[in-house]
């Protein structure tokens, strides 16, 4: 057990974002609820992060089935645990034109990117409230302010996900309960392989992909700050900036350029 006593619960917490996510927790001493598909590597990282002196309970489970989604809550609870922390990192993308992409496969998306959010939000968010305390971090992207072309179900999952979460902030301004939204941009995870996307021509320079590390902190600090939201690397906040004065038209040509395969013209 932790020196905190506290407990977080991150989803996606064995790679990328969210696996350093939960090592900033562990080396804080939160206990840590980690969630994801993958028992074997679930098992590999507890044994990672309680070299930090927290305990670390692993739940297996496919956010695709909804089911599983609903289930988590009440394996938490039949542990005995009070989660004060919840961070809703794991998400996916799925890459090409939308009158192509097969139809179940972005209902999955959906599914992961925003039924899931929000399932879990609603259940861990009632005991905040009751106890009047809590921290929830939501995993948007700088996508979420822009059109996507060629990724455009990620996108709008996106624009959902940072939406809700300033929502839910409003809602709840009265009370000691916080909502976070990190909006990173192309950062160095599995994210393109995971969405089929590493044709496009966003992905092709793996020097400018930003370290996960970095924005992982930046949504830690943010977090820890009680802040609404940070957009993470100051060339994503550029970008970001002008897309804000810039047609909604142009910005959607310009996000098509640079997200279409390399070898379309």
């Amino acid at each position: 057990m932790s020196s905190t006593g506290k407990y977080a619960l991150i989803t996606g917490a064995t790679s990328g974002i969210g696996y350093e996510l939960a090592l900033l927790f562990a080396k804080d001493q939160y206990n840590l609820v980690i969630v994801s598909r993958d028992g074997q590597q679930l098992e590999v990282k507890a044994q990672e992060f309680r070299q930090h002196g927290v305990e670390v309970v692993t739940i297996a489970k496919d956010f695709f089935n909804r089911e599983e989604t609903l289930s988590v809550y009440d394996e938490v609870k039949s542990k005995g645990i009070t989660i004060d922390v919840l961070v809703n990192d794991a998400g996916q993308g799925v890459y090409g034109l939308f009158k192509d992409n097969e139809l179940d496969r972005e209902l999955d998306i959906i599914e992961l990117n925003i039924s899931a959010v929000v399932i879990l939000t609603k259940l861990f968010l009632k005991d905040m409230v009751a106890a009047n305390s809590g921290k929830i971090l939501n995993l948007a992207s700088i996508a979420s302010k822009v059109p996507g072309p060629w990724q455009a179900v990620y996108h709008g999952t996106k624009a959902f996900v940072l939406s809700f979460s300033e929502a839910l902030r409003e809602e709840l301004k009265e009370t000691e309960i916080t909502i976070t939204a990190l909006l990173p941009g192309v950062t160095d995870t599995d994210f393109f392989n995971k969405a089929d996307m590493n044709t496009s021509k966003a992905v092709q320079d793996e020097d400018a992909k930003a370290d996960p590390a970095g924005a992982a902190r930046d949504g830690y600090d943010a977090l820890m700050a009680g802040k609404d939201k940070v957009i993470s690397g100051l060339k994503n906040k550029v970008q970001i900036g002008l897309s804000n004065i810039t047609p909604d038209s142009m910005v959607a040509h310009h996000m098509n350029e640079m997200q279409k395969p390399v070898d379309v013209k």
